[in-house]
């Protein structure tokens, strides 16, 4: 019984997201320009349920490079309002319109001069008639079984706030340095600001062997390492070739003697290589892309620098 709800829930919550694309008019492009060409910061306003949705908008926009702080509409009615200034923009979230507290406060900041957009369900309420800009989330129904709990509607409003977020970033020119900027910590943090340098193993923790080395050569400098893989360098220590312990797996299935081979014979020739500058989650792509656990590192000259191990991408919480 329980899952019969949860998938109509999923469903409803769902098609209420989907539904918003049609909502994509003049008036969410009017929200775009007005928001993009504020001086000052976005505020945004809502109470309950719209409140929490209105904190989530008000957070995600700071993190993508718009600056936004979150007012509560009662407490901006007793004193907070001093916390605008001119040049700021005010997006005020009630999906019935029928909020007392926001009656209250539109007109007030229509005499501040403050342009106010606003997300709603009910976009002919007469409280609107205060506001510059009217966007439509309304949704068919909620997921309450009773049609009268906050769900879907709640759902629709923060996707287009994240809609609406991200459409000014873009068109702010935000990118992932900045991103990198404002993230400096947690896995978004390291996805945005790690190089292929700073985990890469390197020193004695890079195995290399020269190309006249024995397979059992590789194997022991591969076991003093630690790494399942080496790198494989002519006599001007670039790199010609790289071994895996995936690669000796297999061929002991056909050759009991391989130990005793040349690495020249065995070894993966020309293989794909990094760079220390890479950003680790570039690499962390080309480990996923081509299915394997190590790459070599290599410089402009092509020589290792060291070997980027795929567990050690993830001990970062680095993966693709």
């Amino acid at each position: 019984m329980e899952f019969k709800i949860a998938k109509e829930t999923l469903e409803l919550e769902a098609k209420a997201v989907k539904d918003q694309i049609k909502h994509l008019d003049a008036n969410f492009g009017k929200a775009v320009r007005l928001i993009k060409d504020c001086k000052g910061r976005v505020i945004v306003m809502g109470l309950g349920k719209s409140g929490l949705i209105g904190r989530k908008i008000s957070a995600t926009m700071s993190s993508i490079g718009i600056p936004s702080i979150f007012v509560h509409p009662s407490e901006s009615l007793h004193g907070d309002l001093g916390s605008l200034m001119a040049g700021d923009v005010v997006i005020m979230l009630s999906y019935s319109g029928e909020t007392e507290e926001i009656k209250k406060v539109l007109p007030v900041l229509k005499n501040m001069k403050i342009k106010v957009i606003v997300m709603t369900g009910k976009t002919k309420a007469n409280v609107w008639q205060n506001s510059d800009c009217i966007i439509d989330c309304s949704v068919e129904k909620e997921a309450c079984p009773y049609n009268m709990a906050p769900t879907s509607s709640t759902t629709a409003v923060l996707a287009m706030g994240d809609a609406l977020a991200l459409t000014v970033s873009n068109l702010k020119g935000f990118k992932r340095e900045h991103l990198a900027l404002l993230h400096p910590l947690g896995s978004i943090g390291k996805r945005l600001t790690m190089h292929v340098s700073d985990i890469m193993r390197k020193g004695k923790q890079n195995p290399v062997v020269f190309s006249d080395a024995t397979v059992e050569d590789a194997l022991l400098v591969m076991t003093g390492t630690r790494v399942g893989a080496t790198s494989v360098v002519d006599k001007k220590g670039k790199i010609t070739g790289f071994f895996t312990d995936g690669d000796l797996r297999r061929r002991l299935q056909k050759d009991e003697k391989i130990l005793k081979k040349k690495i020249t014979e065995v070894m993966t020739k020309n293989p794909r290589t990094v760079t220390p500058d890479m950003m680790a989650v570039d690499a962390a792509r080309v480990l996923k892309d081509y299915n394997i656990d190590n790459i070599p590192v290599v410089d402009k000259n092509n020589k290792p620098l060291g070997i980027l191990d795929q567990g050690d991408l993830l001990s970062q919480g680095i993966a693709e």
